[in-house]
């Protein structure tokens, strides 16, 4: 995994486990592109939280954060944070996570 990240254990961005993923574009990427980011691409097609995403690919968490991370800042994802209240996690939110997890 340290060929995948560069070496890297913090993402740019820092998304959290919980949010959202989606693919920014509708082409797939070709082999200009690493393995990884065209597996994120395609799985994103359909919204996945970072924690599915990790899941998935069967990568540790931190991994699929860089990773995600790193795609933003090239605009190949749009990541949606979670929208904190007073520091404690939305309730709705919690749900949507655990019936991920549940999914999984």
């Amino acid at each position: 995994m340290y060929a995948v990240t560069g070496g890297r254990t913090a993402p740019r961005s820092g998304p959290a486990m919980e949010a959202l993923v989606s693919s920014a574009t509708s082409m797939r990427l070709g082999p200009a592109y690493t393995r990884e980011y065209r597996e994120i691409s395609e799985l994103c097609r359909q919204v996945r939280s970072v924690a599915e995403i990790s899941a998935l690919l069967a990568v540790p968490l931190g991994v699929a954060r860089v990773l995600v991370s790193d795609m933003e800042a090239e605009g190949l994802v749009r990541v949606y944070q979670p929208q904190l209240e007073a520091g404690l996690p939305d309730r709705s939110l919690l749900e949507r996570v655990l019936s991920g997890l549940r999914r999984l």
